[in-house]
């Protein structure tokens, strides 16, 4: 994907010295931007543009894309936010958001900051698995898949498992033709090329399984947001999340799935977390 949106490149040193880059845009109170698995700063380039009419919008490169470090051999959350505690030294934001798996690198980050938590936090549809609602028993065959350099089976594996309902039930055939249209050039090439950080990432996300009760030690406002077409599962964790983080609220978005944020409606989104975080706004 071509960045469409002015920017600049920036870097930082995580705490084990792993370069971290960042890209900004915008000027106002600076905001993190955390970009979801199998994704990288470019993807948010719509929603950073959209955020920028009232943020300095700092998009992390997560640690395994971009310019970024590699994720290393001890890779795990801890590692993840290391890196956002960095990123926010380095620019002095004091506002995060995060999609998907970098929503629960937002929630994991700001527990681990305690009462130095960013001011406010919004979670779009954050990777928080609930009694196994984001299952992990396709690891094996992905990375058996992985191990022999078939990529793109790894990937259907992949979307077989947490995908919508069609493509648990078509046929490997059938979505090996369909990605052949859906995935091609740069994107794919992008996509495969995070087959790996995806799978230590999801290990991550099912080792926190059911871990969630911790965020009530979250000590900021939370602004949870979820997809009105969006399965029951993200809306029940959403409404989780909600019970156990003390300043937090819940906001659906209808019409959007769990791919608002990058490829649904960015501004809708940007919307969101500007009424959420704008000046006199508090989370109810």
């Amino acid at each position: 994907m071509t960045i469409v949106w002015p920017h600049s490149r920036s870097e930082t040193t995580s705490q084990d010295g792993t370069r971290i880059c960042y890209l900004t845009v915008g000027a106002g109170p600076g905001l993190l931007l955390v970009p979801g698995a199998l994704k990288t700063a470019t993807d948010y380039a719509e929603l950073a543009r959209a955020l920028a009419v009232r943020f300095t919008v700092h998009v992390v490169e997560r640690r395994g894309r971009g310019g970024s470090g590699p994720q290393g051999p001890d890779y795990g959350i801890h590692r993840e936010c290391q890196d956002l505690a960095a990123v926010r030294a380095a620019t002095r934001a004091d506002f995060v958001f995060g999609h998907s798996y970098g929503g629960l690198v937002a929630l994991e980050a700001a527990l681990a900051m305690g009462r130095h938590a960013p001011a406010g936090i919004a979670v779009y549809e954050p990777g928080v698995s609930i009694n196994g609602s984001i299952p992990i028993d396709w690891i094996p065959e992905y990375r058996d898949h992985l191990r022999v350099g078939r990529r793109l089976d790894a990937f259907i594996t992949f979307i077989r498992a947490l995908g919508p309902d069609a493509a648990r039930v078509a046929p490997r055939w059938w979505m090996k033709l369909v990605m052949g249209f859906v995935l091609s050039g740069a994107e794919r090439e992008k996509t495969l090329g995070l087959l790996h950080e995806n799978l230590r990432e999801h290990a991550e996300v099912g080792r926190l399984d059911n871990a969630f009760p911790r965020y009530g030690g979250i000590a900021t406002d939370v602004l949870i947001l979820v997809g009105g077409k969006s399965g029951g599962s993200a809306r029940q964790t959403a409404d989780r999340l909600g019970q156990v983080v003390p300043q937090s609220t819940v906001r659906v978005l209808p019409g959007l799935d769990h791919f608002g944020p990058d490829r649904g409606d960015p501004g809708r989104v940007a919307e969101a977390v500007i009424h959420a975080f704008e000046p006199g706004a508090a989370v109810e």
